[in-house]
């Protein structure tokens, strides 16, 4: 089985992956799985965590189970993403399939987790490991606040500044495979004219654009004051659509399942 893990985020049995290494306070945990290692048959081989996709139930309960094990007694809170920006604050108690694009906790051994196929999965942390969160940014939920609304609820939760958090982004979508319309431009030019710096004019189809989300999400960090980022570069190791092998892309097959991001507290 193949982990993008842990204290520092690095990929495990997978040097190309050319991950940065994360830096994680003591008591605070991280992974981000891959396509390998479950029990999923084509076309969601093999580690799928999706239960939307139509997958086989029995084969996701497995894959999620599969999971667990890797997360040292934590438990996965898999949430009903909608695109949107609301964040939930788990709770020992909080089921699957609360709707939310994005949580944090305060809680040990409950893990903020995230699922992804071309959508960015983005994990925080504060500087001492009281609290973290994870948030789903697709280029809707992107440009709507997402990402604005965990830094803000995260800081309001743990009192800490966006200059003590810790940031990590996962691998989505790469800017030479995001092709979007000049609505979605748009979208991000009214709130930030600076954005105009991560799309370029596509070189074979006309009033499209190739879009850099993870250049966009660096952006709005930074704007809110996060110093401290690390991750996807924008290069095409990290692209779900280039690294078919390794990740689910639906943008690249349409039916496919879902991989994870996960972060939580051991103490």
């Amino acid at each position: 089985m193949i982990w993008i893990s842990c204290r520092y985020l690095v990929a495990v049995s997978l040097p190309a992956m050319q991950i940065k290494d994360w830096q994680l306070p003591t008591g605070v945990q991280a992974i981000c799985t891959t396509r390998l290692g479950g029990v999923s048959l084509p076309p969601y081989d093999s580690l799928n965590l999706g239960d939307h996709v139509q997958d086989d139930p029995q084969h996701v309960a497995q894959n999620r189970n599969l999971l667990k094990q890797q997360l040292y007694g934590a438990r996965p809170v898999f949430l009903k993403q909608v695109h949107g920006v609301d964040v939930l604050h788990l709770q020992p108690d909080t089921p699957d399939g609360a709707i939310a694009d994005a949580c944090l906790t305060h809680q040990t051994h409950l893990a903020c987790t995230i699922m992804v196929a071309d959508c960015l999965p983005i994990l925080f942390t504060d500087s001492l490991g009281t609290i973290v969160a994870a948030a789903h940014a697709g280029w809707r939920g992107l440009a709507h606040g997402v990402i604005e609304n965990t830094v803000k609820t995260l800081c309001a939760q743990s009192g800490a500044l966006p200059s003590d958090l810790l940031v990590w982004l996962g691998p989505c979508i790469g800017p030479s495979a995001f092709e979007v319309g000049a609505e979605v431009r748009q979208a991000f030019l009214q709130a930030d004219e600076t954005a105009v710096s991560c799309f370029k004019a596509h070189p074979h189809t006309p009033k499209k654009y190739l879009a850099d989300l993870p250049a966009l999400a660096r952006e709005r960090l930074h704007s809110l004051g996060v110093q401290s980022m690390a991750g996807n570069d924008s290069s095409d190791t990290w692209c779900t659509v280039q690294q078919a092998s390794r990740f689910f892309s639906y943008r690249r097959d349409g039916v496919t399942g879902r991989f994870a991001a996960c972060i939580w507290r051991t103490a």
